[in-house]
């Protein structure tokens, strides 16, 4: 799971998108945003890897489908019409912006199950389970340059300025 990554590039392609289409602050809720953005992984990631890891074998599963970011986008589209409740719409925004960071197309079976086929493709990890868990804990710690380590310093970059941001405002107009 890419926490900085995630969180950092969705919001930071949320408020660039902003400043072109300033509507679009009124209907997505940043904070459900967030949230959406690492709903993928925190549905598969427990389920794929460490709950039914003998039956998966993968961290890409439900979550990462184009299905369930559909069904929240229709779910999030009832509930702002009926209460004009952003959250679940923000939700599966976030939903979809974490496919596209993962770069689900190239693996057509997961994002577009279940209409090319009703399994899913086997990852052929070395850990299942808790190994996975521990082997992730201590990846985390390593610093080396990869692919997945950019994204993490570009989205810490973004949420620092984010950040900075906001704490400017809120001092402003505390004065």
């Amino acid at each position: 799971m890419l926490l900085f990554g995630h969180i950092g590039v969705t919001l930071g392609i949320f408020f660039g998108l902003g400043i072109f289409v300033p509507r679009i602050r009124t209907i997505i809720d940043p904070r459900y945003l967030a949230i959406g953005a690492l709903l993928p992984d925190l549905i598969d990631k427990p389920l794929g890897r460490v709950i039914f890891a003998s039956t998966f074998e993968n961290g890409r599963i439900i979550g990462h489908t184009l299905l369930l970011s559909f069904v929240f986008f229709l779910i999030g589209l009832y509930l702002y019409n009926k209460k004009r409740d952003i959250k679940v719409l923000s939700l599966a925004s976030g939903s979809f912006f974490h496919l596209m960071e993962d770069q689900m197309w190239a693996k057509p079976a997961t994002l577009f199950w279940p209409f090319l086929g009703l399994s899913f493709p086997k990852d052929h990890s070395d850990y299942t389970g808790i190994e996975y868990l521990s082997n992730m804990l201590e990846k985390s710690f390593e610093l080396e340059l990869s692919r997945a380590f950019i994204p993490e310093i570009i989205g810490m970059v973004v949420i620092v300025m984010l950040t900075l941001h906001w704490l400017i405002k809120y001092r402003q107009s505390k004065l």
